[in-house]
């Protein structure tokens, strides 16, 4: 039965006997090959049960036999991949795995990778994965006041209390007015928490609405996100400060014992008062004490500036001060100055605030009053303020001051005094002396004047005669000699003659210099076209019938989408323009505006052999001459789009512009060369001329002569 079972079985298997003969015995299988002869024998576990637990000599019938080339079919697709590349040599027989093989990255030696799909080395995948390994530092904000002086319970209490509230009191362009403050600690006299909602300058800058916050309302800021903020009073609120109260004498609310007043002290917070500022912010705000009243409602966290607007319209005998520049100073500053000034205004503070366009004569004595202490005035615009205009601002003070304008934007304006400015005491002076100076001539005029009509009038004095024409004719009758009309007409040709030479000479030296340049010319575009190497025609190429060259002809004139030849002439990116039209349609269409026609062709031969292309025809259009090229049938996009053997953009820029250059000065120097060779004949024409009158003269004079002797004898 297992001999029968067997016997079936083998006659089911595969066998691959190309002119092979397979001989079979009765009781024991014995199997002739010639050599070449392949058997493939797949071990089926459907039969495994079939099998036998004794060994005999007909075992190893059914172990597989090694072979280079596999023949067996596949089960699913991944196989039959695997299977199509070893059979194709992709692959050799000893591989690992099946899984190890399909891991694999196949990549074509021949194809041109993107920048960004290329495989980056070993040692960067190494750091990158070591970068990934290392813990990311987490930023740490620093603590703010509130979180220094308040106890957590007490800050998550007030954090908690905040989510409850609903009002909110909004913040506006112009920043933190009186009216704000008002409905600051309207709320707080209810609720020890205030919502504060920004907008404008100051929600974009959070930081700096914290400082002002915490600096103008004496209160801690517990919390903020984005443009909202809440606002803590303080444990010893005793509500707003009372009119009597002076800026600066007052202390922030003391909202912990012990160390957290010492915090407060230090912290941003503390209001400006000279004990906390530096000797020259002291001399500062003693400084602008004199100008005028300060603009409470200051958006920024240092000293107050003066608030121009409540300083007078107008002056009454105000004008536009004196200037003198000292001797030997230039009136202007360098770029460079003006540079370093603008600099060192940006780190001042304000000295004024400012919010109305006209009537700024206080504000212009206060600027000239300042000058005497500082080089530069700075002006900050007032925002919030309807129909503020910055250029108006600044265009009124400088005609007002006479100083110089170094910045002006919406936020700030900033004047420089000028070399030139002269104090006010100073020039009051000055302006004494010259009054004095003008009053002493105007004296010494009235005396002259005087003299001058008492002094009698002597009408017998002769006029001298000492250069005058008549002096000139009358030496010329004394002295000169009278010139002929021959002899004159013989200067005027000498006259004449010097100046040709020397116009000659001027375009002899015009044509060198013009050669000079055409040699630099051509130096520069042999350099650049050294790296031009064009390709020769192919000699095997593909060709298209006359029919298939007129429909060619019809479609391309037909086409919208055209590519356009400029000055460049041909470069590799038009070549790569070319390879990615005819990626979607077999055509191309190519105009270019150049005049001769020769020129056109010489340019549609160069495309055809650098293209690869088949040229249809060259037809005149409206916009020039239009080139139409066939891909081919073959055709096949090349590896690299851009050929490298042509010249790039911006090579080819600089030919076209080397180009131009040559012909210019090569038409040059042909005008220049005809001009002097026709001004050489036209002089050597004068002196053959002049030469024949002085002979036929010469003759002449011989012959009166020998008819005067003739006569005497």
């Amino acid at each position: 039965m297992r001999l029968n079972l067997t016997n079936a079985l083998l006659s089911s298997l595969p066998l691959a006997l190309p002119s092979s003969h397979a001989l079979f015995a009765s009781s024991k299988f014995k199997f002739t090959f010639t050599l070449g002869i392949c058997i493939r024998v797949r071990a089926l576990n459907t039969f495994s049960s079939l099998q036998t637990t004794r060994h005999d000599d007909h075992d190893d019938l059914f172990a597989p036999i090694p072979s280079p080339r596999h023949v067996d079919k596949a089960t699913n697709a991944i196989e039959r991949i695997a299977l199509r590349l070893r059979n194709l040599g992709l692959a050799s027989a000893d591989h690992a795995d099946g899984d190890d093989f399909l891991r694999r990255e196949w990549l074509r030696p021949d194809e041109a990778l993107l920048p960004w799909d290329k495989r980056e080395g070993e040692e960067y995948e190494e750091h990158e994965e070591r970068q990934k390994e290392k813990p990311k530092k987490k930023s740490v904000n620093a603590a703010t006041l509130a979180e220094k002086t308040l106890e957590e319970e007490e800050l998550r209490r007030l954090r908690t209390l905040g989510m409850s509230l609903k009002e909110k009191v909004t913040i506006p362009k112009a920043g933190l007015t009186r009216a704000v403050l008002d409905k600051i600690h309207r709320q707080w006299s209810n609720c020890e928490l205030v919502r504060l909602k920004f907008h404008e300058f100051l929600a974009q800058n959070m930081k700096l609405a914290h400082q002002i916050v915490e600096c103008r309302t004496r209160g801690l800021v517990i919390w903020r996100s984005g443009s909202y903020m809440w606002v803590y009073r303080g444990k010893n609120y005793q509500g707003p400060m009372q009119p009597n109260e002076k800026d600066g004498d007052d202390q922030i609310p003391v909202v912990a014992d012990g160390d957290a007043a010492l915090l407060l002290e230090k912290s941003e917070a503390v209001f400006w008062k000279e004990e906390n500022m530096t000797p020259e912010e002291v001399e500062f705000n003693r400084m602008l004490d004199d100008f005028g009243p300060r603009f409470v409602e200051w958006w920024g966290t240092g000293i107050l500036p003066v608030d121009a607007d409540l300083l007078a319209p107008t002056v009454p005998g105000y004008k536009t001060p004196l200037r003198l520049l000292p001797a030997g100073m230039r009136p202007r500053l360098t770029n460079d100055e003006l540079t370093n000034m603008r600099k060192h205004s940006k780190s001042l503070p304000c000295h004024f605030a400012l919010g109305r366009n006209r009537n700024l004569q206080g504000l212009a004595s206060a600027i000239l009053r300042l000058w005497e202490k500082s080089l530069v005035a700075k002006i900050g615009v007032k925002r919030g303020i309807v129909n503020t205009n910055n250029e108006l601002m600044a265009q009124e003070l400088k005609k007002l001051t006479g100083g110089t304008l170094l910045l002006r934007n919406k936020y700030y304006i900033v004047i420089y005094r000028g070399r030139d400015f002269v104090p006010t005491s100073v020039a009051a002076v000055i302006a004494e002396r010259q009054e004095m100076t003008k009053h002493v001539q105007h004296v010494e005029e009235k005396v002259r004047c005087k003299v001058h009509d008492i002094a009698p009038s002597r009408e017998d004095e002769s006029k001298s005669q000492a250069g005058s024409l008549a002096e000139f004719f009358e030496a010329q009758a004394c002295w000169g000699r009278d010139i002929s009309t021959e002899e004159r007409e013989r200067m005027r040709q000498e006259v004449t003659k010097a100046k040709n030479d020397k116009l000659a000479q001027k375009n002899e030296c015009k044509l060198a210099v013009a050669k000079a340049k055409r040699l630099t010319a051509e130096k520069l575009l042999a350099k650049i076209e050294a790296s031009l190497v064009p390709v020769g025609p192919d000699f095997d190429k593909e060709t298209i019938t006359d029919e298939e060259r007129v429909m060619f002809r019809s479609v391309g004139l037909r086409m919208k989408a055209y590519l356009p030849l400029g000055i460049r002439g041909v470069f590799d990116g038009v070549i790569e323009n070319m390879h990615l039209h005819w990626r979607h349609r077999e055509l191309v269409k190519l105009i270019t505006k150049q005049k001769t026609l020769a020129f056109v062709e010489d340019t549609a031969r160069l495309l055809e052999y650098e293209s690869g292309g088949i040229l249809v025809a060259i037809d005149e259009v409206p916009k020039g001459f239009s080139l139409i090229y066939y891909r081919g049938k073959n055709y096949r996009r090349p590896v690299t789009l851009r050929p490298k053997n042509l010249l790039t953009k911006a090579k080819a820029l600089q030919r076209s512009i080397a180009m131009q250059r040559h012909e210019a000065l090569s038409q040059h120097v042909t005008e220049l060369v005809g001009k002097i060779e026709k001004m050489k004949k036209e002089l050597s024409e004068d002196e053959f001329s002049d030469g024949d009158d002085n002979r036929g003269d010469f003759n002449g004079e011989e012959h009166t002569d020998y008819k005067d002797e003739d006569s005497e004898f």
